[in-house]
């Protein structure tokens, strides 16, 4: 989110997301860790559903009214900034991941299963995770960048045919809560929001992408007076989430949960004193990509090199670890994945240029 359109109080809780999913991917490696905190840190992946939410939300806010007014004329626009926004960063990723391979490859520690060369063509062109394969490979965290492309793909159609602001509100409210057991059905009785993520992944993204677009319907029409619809929502998420811890399907209480505090954090953003748009935490959202694509490749290069045991690593070494997420975080947000996403977002009038001068060439020859 960037110049207007941006909540900070979202950007912050983006941030703390991309490190619950750190934490996830590494509880069981930390020696000692308390089975209560290792408990509560597998449940770090449904951070995603969050993420997902949270796309839709700022893609509506953002590009939904620039897409009604440019009509179809807009898309190829949109698509290319989208794709300017995510393919870079996940291309070099895809590079290291790429390069590690033939390390082991050369050291006779190969896995073929994980690092599958036949599977590049799809990972390259975000379409790993679009029911072609079985298993995650390569950099896992990057099945959900294939799914948000998708999510891309299709949403200048329900920009162009759908206007929200058009729609009563009990009908949007109606319409969340429909996809949301549409989600549920979706699943096919999986037992968590994480299972089979080749196979139930996609599905997931694109529900709750569709449900943070109507989300952020909601906010435009009450954010001039958010008192209640906030406290409303955080209570609404509250019970979700008291619901799946007794028992009730997390494939259908979460995004609901997640829904209603994804409302109440838009409603209460640019508040004064919210802790959410400290300086700090603004930056961890801002740097929150590279931290997720980035950190997983990471881990293993780091348990290579300096881990004996991978299920008990020392606190020390951990510290380390995390350490050196966040500083290659700042790297990689600040040396590929910025410079990458400018210059992308520059070809287009680099192209029109060009074809401007070849045809004024033309025309004077």
């Amino acid at each position: 989110m960037s110049g207007r359109h941006e909540l900070r109080a979202l950007t912050g809780m983006r941030g703390i997301a991309a490190w619950l999913v750190v934490l996830y991917h590494i509880r069981l490696s930390v020696a000692g860790l308390p089975q209560g905190v290792v408990a509560v840190l597998a449940k770090g992946y449904l951070a995603v559903d969050f993420f997902f939410l949270l796309s839709g939300f700022v893609i509506w806010l953002s590009w939904s009214e620039r897409l009604r007014r440019g009509g179809i004329g807009a898309v190829p626009g949109f698509l290319w900034r989208r794709l300017a926004r995510i393919w870079p960063l996940h291309l070099f990723m895809l590079g290291c991941a790429v390069a590690l391979a033939l390390l082991l490859l050369a050291l006779g520690k190969h896995d073929a299963v994980h690092h599958p060369f036949a599977d590049l063509p799809l990972h390259i062109l975000l379409l790993q995770n679009w029911g072609f394969t079985d298993h995650l490979a390569w950099n896992d965290p990057s099945w959900s960048i294939s799914t948000e492309w998708a999510a891309y793909l299709l949403f200048p159609l329900l920009a162009l045919s759908l206007d929200w602001r058009r729609v009563p509100s009990w009908a949007v409210l109606a319409t969340i809560a429909a996809l949301l057991v549409l989600l549920h059905g979706a699943m096919a009785g999986a037992p968590t929001l994480g299972t089979d993520i080749w196979t139930f992944g996609l599905r997931r993204c694109l529900i709750e992408f569709a449900t943070g677009s109507a989300i952020c319907a909601l906010w435009m029409r009450w954010r001039g007076t958010p008192a209640l619809p906030a406290t409303l929502a955080t209570m609404l998420g509250v019970a979700g989430v008291a619901a799946a811890a007794l028992g009730a399907p997390e494939t259908l209480t979460i995004p609901g949960a997640f829904a209603a505090f994804l409302l109440a954090l838009a409603l209460t953003a640019d508040r004064r004193g919210n802790p959410l748009e400290t300086p700090a935490l603004h930056y961890l959202g801002e740097i929150s990509y590279a931290t997720y694509l980035g950190h997983f490749l990471l881990f293993g290069v780091f348990k290579l090199a300096l881990v004996e045991d991978a299920h008990a690593i020392p606190p020390l070494l951990i510290a380390l670890y995390l350490a050196l997420v966040l500083g290659s975080s700042v790297a990689l947000h600040h040396l590929v994945e910025r410079p990458a996403q400018d210059w992308m977002n520059r070809l287009p009038a680099r192209w029109q240029r060009t074809g401007a001068r070849v045809q004024a060439s033309s025309s004077s020859s």
